[in-house]
Order: C-alpha cells, then structure tokens, then sequence
C-alpha cells in the first residue's frame, strides 16, 4: 500500500540522517501518512517533521527539508515538497494511478487488502435477538454494523467467524411457547387466555394460523405444558428462519448459529458447572445458584 511505502521511504530518511550525524533524537515517533485535507498540497502527506522536530531541537521546516534530501524517491512519486510549517507532500505519478485501473479489475474482491491479522482467529457476535419474535429496526442496525465489521477484518487477513447465537432457552421461550398455544387454540376456534406477560404481537397470530395449516389440531388434546412446550421448539424454528430471510435480504450471514439449548442437551452446561463447583467457586443463595 502506497501510505507504507512511503512511511517506510520516510523512516530510511530520517535513519539515514540520523547515522550522518545531521540529526540526533532517542525515540523514533510513530510515521503517519494521511491524504491532505487539500488536494492542492500533493496525494499524500506527513508531519513526522512536525512531531520529531522538538527531540531533534530543530525548527519543524528545516528539519523537513533534510528528511526530504534522504528520501529515495519511490517510482511511482513524481514530486516531494516541503510545506509550512513542516509538512511533507508527496505527488504520484499520473501513469501509476492509471496503472492501478488494470489492477483493481483484475482483483475487484481483494483489491486493497492487507494481512495485519495474519489468519488470526476472531469470533464476532451480532444480532442474536431472541427468535420469539421478527428482527426490528434496531437489530437491523446491529446486523449491518457487525456484518461491516467482519467484512473490514476479514479483509485485513484475520479469519473471522460470524456467529448468532440463539436464545433458545429460559423464561422467555416457556412465555413464548405458552402464549402460542393460546393463539393456536384461538385459531382453532377455542376459547384461550394469553398469558398476562404474553407476547401480544400480530405476529403470533400469524404464526399460529401457519401452525394450524401444518399441523392441524394435533396439539389440542395434549397437556398443556407439554404442548407449549413443542408449540415453543417449533415456533422458534419457524421464527428463526424468518430472520434468517429478513437477514439474507440486508446481505447478511452468519457462519454459526449456535444454540442456547445444545448447551443444555449437550451436557457442556453440566460439565461447566461442575468444574466451578468442584473449585468451591458456586454459591447458591435465595433459591438460585
């Protein structure tokens, strides 16, 4: 990338000057090349001048100009100058912005991609609104800012995973198993309380008109906590591939959708727990652990 070429350009100057003799400082600074603000002052510019100049005791201008003679002027450059008050603008060549053209055509996906990380493992999770209801406008917002954010590092050469993590468990899916029932039953034409903490959304209606179409009166005669209970595992399924559509059409994805519940039936909650146990790290006050 042409803003490490030339920091790298910047940072032989000053070593150079400094093995001369005709500057002397103990710390090298941090070598930030920026765009100008004004197109005017060149493509590329740097106030490592400006920075280095009260180690160096030297006034920011003059120091700018012995960096500048040091510099091996890179190909593609086709001018270095020195600004007041000490900045360091760089223009390149014409024919070396043009060449990049053919360059980026030949690789529009990966143009401009680095390898900071290295192939790194990094893990993002985003979204993860509880699949008891459809996304809404602010899960929208944290879906493109954590998809952005995970296109920006994989593009900076980490290996990034995607993950959603389903809320698939707990009070709110025995709430929201009890309340489908409800509307079920109400679409099968039966009289059915919602529960006073319900969800009361139009949604549920909908789902539980789709439920009645798939399956019928099948969970009518059945207990009612048990069917709540199976009423719960499908309808968050259901619900679940909803957002998946509502994400797929923001171009969103994830690679993992990780289930609150396969911690559970998986035994890794169990095992958890134990470990802390057995280290005498669990207390267990008011009827909770």
């Amino acid at each position: 990338m042409m803003k490490q070429r030339l920091a790298d350009c910047l940072r032989d100057a000053i070593a150079a000057a400094l093995d001369s003799g005709e500057i002397a400082f103990s710390t090298m600074p941090e070598i930030v090349v920026e765009r100008p603000q004004d197109p005017a002052h060149g493509d590329f510019a740097s106030g490592i001048a400006l920075k280095l100049a009260r180690q160096v005791k030297m006034n920011p201008l003059e120091l700018a100009h012995i960096i500048v003679r040091r510099i091996e002027t890179p190909a593609e450059v086709d001018s270095i100058a020195v600004a007041a008050p000490g900045f360091i603008n760089f223009v390149v060549k014409r024919e070396w912005l043009q060449s990049l053209v053919d360059l980026i055509l030949q690789s529009p996906e990966s143009y401009g991609n680095i390898d900071v990380g290295t192939g790194r493992k990094l893990q993002i999770e985003f979204v993860s609104a509880n699949p008891t209801g459809p996304l809404h406008v602010g899960h929208g917002r944290g879906a493109v800012i954590g998809s952005t954010l995970a296109n920006v590092l994989d593009a900076a050469g980490y290996n990034v995973s995607r993950e959603y993590y389903v809320n698939d468990m707990g009070n709110q899916i025995r709430t929201f198993g009890r309340s489908l029932r409800a509307r079920y039953l109400q679409a099968l034409g039966q009289q059915a309380e919602m529960p006073a903490d319900g969800y009361m959304g139009d949604y549920m209606l909908d789902l539980a008109r789709e439920i009645v179409s798939l399956h019928g009166d099948r969970f009518v005669d059945m207990e009612a906590e048990a069917a709540a209970t199976e009423l719960a595992a499908l309808g968050t399924a259901m619900m679940t591939e909803a957002i998946k559509d509502d994400l797929r059409a923001l171009n969103v994805t994830f690679d993992n959708w990780f289930s609150e519940n396969s911690l559970y039936s998986s035994g890794t909650y169990e095992t958890a727990i134990n470990i802390v146990r057995e280290a005498g790290l669990i207390a267990e006050r008011e009827n909770a652990v």
